[in-house]
């Protein structure tokens, strides 16, 4: 495979032998959101010769303080296929699979199997938010014992040095980890898989910057719950997402 000048730099750090093992990588991301987007970025611009994304969602104006494929020209139009594009730009090479599908029990099989060509992904994010659907794909990853790192809450945090990898029976802080802690536990799942985190805490925020469902325009998808949405700083969500991707790309280096 040629690397070609795009990732001569990137070579000069991971070798020849890196690049092609990158180049070889097969890597799927759930969620296209504000953490899945960047993560997405960086792996493209990595060299990352397959992805997988996965989204059901199409683009609203409330994503654009944040999300990657968001623009006022985009509205309305899937996250997937915006992702599939910019990673053309990006990495013309890069072979993606895009599922258009809600996350849940009955379609787990297309989200975590196998490609065409009979391979396993070798490593997958988690970046989903709603709590039903990162539940079943958690529970899913545990026991498939493919490598994944699941994103918690990255709304309402604002310090970007708190930003970190470590396993969810230590995050603290964080009301996502700890309601699917609990849910986890039920099902006997294992919680000391990695995850991407802020342990800051976020009391007053989450009371000053939530939008009760009603008044919130993204607060419900049509497979969805209502839930609230709470607020976020384009900073720290795309943090989180790159973080996420640089923990992938050691693991596939095996740095």
């Amino acid at each position: 495979m040629q690397t070609g000048s795009q990732f001569q730099r990137l070579e000069q750090m991971v070798g020849e032998a890196g690049l092609r093992r990158l180049q070889e990588s097969f890597v799927t991301v759930v969620g296209l959101g504000a953490v899945g987007s960047y993560a997405v970025e960086a792996l493209a611009r990595s060299g990352v010769g397959r992805l997988r994304l996965i989204d059901y969602d199409d683009v609203r104006p409330s994503n654009i303080n944040r999300q990657l494929y968001a623009l006022w020209q985009t509205v309305g139009r899937k996250k997937c296929e915006l992702a599939t594009e910019r990673v053309a730009a990006i990495n013309p090479s890069c072979h993606v699979e895009t599922l258009d599908l809600f996350v849940h029990v009955d379609t787990m099989p297309r989200v975590l199997g196998p490609a065409n060509d009979g391979r396993n992904p070798d490593f997958v994010i988690d970046a989903i938010d709603s709590l039903n659907p990162k539940i079943e794909l958690v529970a899913a990853l545990v026991a498939s014992s493919l490598p994944f790192l699941s994103s918690m809450g990255a709304a309402l945090r604002t310090d970007p040095t708190l930003v970190r990898i470590g396993p969810l029976r230590e995050v603290t802080h964080c009301p996502l980890a700890a309601i699917l802690r609990k849910y986890l536990r039920r099902r006997e799942v294992s919680i000391d898989f990695d995850c991407v985190y802020s342990p800051e805490p976020v009391r007053r925020l989450r009371r000053d910057a939530v939008l009760p469902p009603e008044m919130s325009e993204d607060n419900f998808y049509p497979q969805g719950r209502k839930r609230a949405s709470l607020g976020s700083l384009p900073t720290l969500t795309g943090i989180f997402g790159l973080t996420a991707a640089n923990h992938v790309l050691l693991r596939l280096l095996e740095i």
